[in-house]
């Protein structure tokens, strides 16, 4: 059985020790966890998995001015020697920072001297801080890591800035979509210009536990007059996810069938072929699925569930071959694979169902962080780059769906499965810090090229709704920040 063990700094508190308990050992050629024990104890932390191979300790931690961030050390080997932890994680990100930036470079971006200098002046503080004795002693090692994530995130807003110049030498205004996902949402005139001054299109959810809450007993009304509205204003218009994987999110009477993959499949099937063909000519693409990845529900294991969302696909193409469908990967890094056992990583589900020869137009990542359980813990920007060029390797366009909260209190309408804890992105969650994420992460996604689209979680918190406190707008219906931040984002890029 494979361990690795690491000093720890002292002084934690017992938030941050607790914090540790999620972390795991990662690798593989798309770097995705392994389960893994974790075992602490005052001043030493022992990580433990069923595989005797080398990794990276995959751990959140503190980063001044950063947040409270998942972070990677870089590869290391099993041994009965402790590691130093601090020093580890530094020199994950140092070497992580060096890495992409000699890769944008060489692939044509400009790093100017003073961010040249900025990127060697990390090296050397590393260097000395790994030439102190005792190691990993006081602030110094704490200083290393916060400034490696502070030169990260000038890099990428340096690499953004410039893949948006070299952009729009060859197209002023963009084509790629930058929308908002709406359940059965009734929109005043006044939201309704709001949306249509910060998006270029929507995507009707459709959610099944809303369209058909009793068994053959369908509620199309505020759908059927949303896509009209939609229609009619000239909006890009996407459906779905039809089916998505979370209690919430389906029917309370489909459970009565839950192991019964047959009836299951037959129901799924049956309310897919139900809406395309109600909103045929109207609605063309449509995401079918979402979360089926990492899902945990109704009896079924993830063989099941790649089936079952290769058949939906399939129960699609025969209502109309033509249409542009797409799968949803949930936790793109693949969180839920450090605590039970997975033959297939997120990246290796979506590759599968590609190479099934399925035809999808794209995969939609769903990047919702600071929820746990269905979301993703916070990453910064480096990381979230690194992730997006991951799986462009799939060779098909990617989709985007963000989301980040606005608040840490009690929301009543939200699924009561999910909370906010899964760490924080530099000043915390507020909503200010909303908005500055949503400025700073949708404009790293809609500066890639594989991205075709972007779409919010959530429209408003008011009503019932999945994710606490995720919407642009507050539960009495007034925009947050971060809806403004986005408008700014589509005047300046898109069309």
């Amino acid at each position: 059985m494979g361990m690795m063990n690491f000093l720890l700094p002292g002084g934690l508190t017992r938030e941050s020790s607790g914090e540790l308990q999620r972390a795991c050992v990662a690798g593989g050629p798309d770097n995705m966890p392994w389960p893994t024990e974790v075992l602490l104890q005052p001043g030493h932390m022992s990580v433990r998995r069923s595989v005797d191979e080398s990794g990276c300790l995959v751990v959140p931690w503190e980063v001044n001015g950063g947040g409270r961030l998942m972070g990677s050390t870089g590869t290391l080997m099993e041994r009965q020697e402790p590691y130093h932890f601090r020093i580890e994680l530094a020199r994950g990100k140092v070497n992580q920072l060096r890495s992409q930036a000699a890769d944008w470079q060489a692939g044509g971006m400009t790093i100017p001297p003073d961010m040249q200098e900025l990127i060697r002046t990390t090296s050397v503080t590393f260097s000395r801080a790994i030439s102190q004795f005792p190691l990993d002693q006081g602030p110094h090692p704490q200083v290393v890591l916060d400034l490696g994530y502070q030169t990260a995130h000038r890099l990428v807003a340096l690499y953004v800035e410039q893949m948006f110049d070299a952009r729009h030498q060859r197209q002023p205004r963009l084509d790629t979509g930058l929308g908002c996902k709406l359940g059965s949402t009734t929109l005043s005139p006044q939201q309704a210009d709001l949306l249509l001054r910060a998006f270029n299109g929507i995507h009707v959810t459709l959610a099944w536990n809303e369209v058909e809450p009793n068994e053959a007993e369908y509620h199309w009304e505020p759908f059927d007059a949303l896509v009209e509205w939609a229609k009619n204003q000239s909006l890009a218009l996407a459906g779905g996810p039809l089916i998505d994987f979370s209690g919430s999110r389906l029917p309370s009477w489909l459970w009565l069938w839950q192991r019964d993959l047959s009836s299951l499949a037959s129901f799924m099937c049956d309310y897919v072929e139900t809406v395309l063909k109600r909103y045929a000519g109207t609605i063309r693409t449509w995401q079918l699925t979402n979360a089926s990845n990492c899902g945990a529900i109704l009896g079924l294991g993830e063989d099941e569930f790649l089936w079952l969302t290769a058949r939906l696909v399939e129960a699609a193409r025969q209502v109309d071959p033509k249409l542009e469908l797409i799968v949803g990967i949930a936790q793109p890094w693949g969180e839920y694979m450090a605590v039970e056992d997975r033959t297939h990583s997120p990246f290796i589900f979506a590759d599968t169902l590609i190479r099934s020869g399925l035809n999808l137009a794209a995969i939609d990542l769903e990047l919702v962080f600071g929820i746990s359980p269905r979301g993703s813990y916070c990453r910064d920007l480096l990381e979230t780059s690194r992730m997006f060029d991951l799986y462009s390797l799939l060779g098909v366009p990617l989709r985007v769906t963000l989301g980040y909260p606005s608040g840490t209190g009690a929301d009543p309408r939200a699924d009561p499965e999910l909370t906010i804890h899964a760490g924080h992105w530099r000043g915390g969650i507020s909503p200010p810090v909303q908005a500055e994420w949503a400025a700073a992460f949708a404009a790293l996604a809609l500066c890639k090229p594989s991205v075709r689209a972007v779409n919010w979680v959530q429209w408003t918190d008011a009503g019932i709704h999945q994710f606490p406190h995720l919407g642009l707008l507050d539960p009495q219906n007034q925009p947050k920040p971060a809806l403004e931040q986005l408008r700014i984002l589509r005047e300046k890029n898109l069309r």
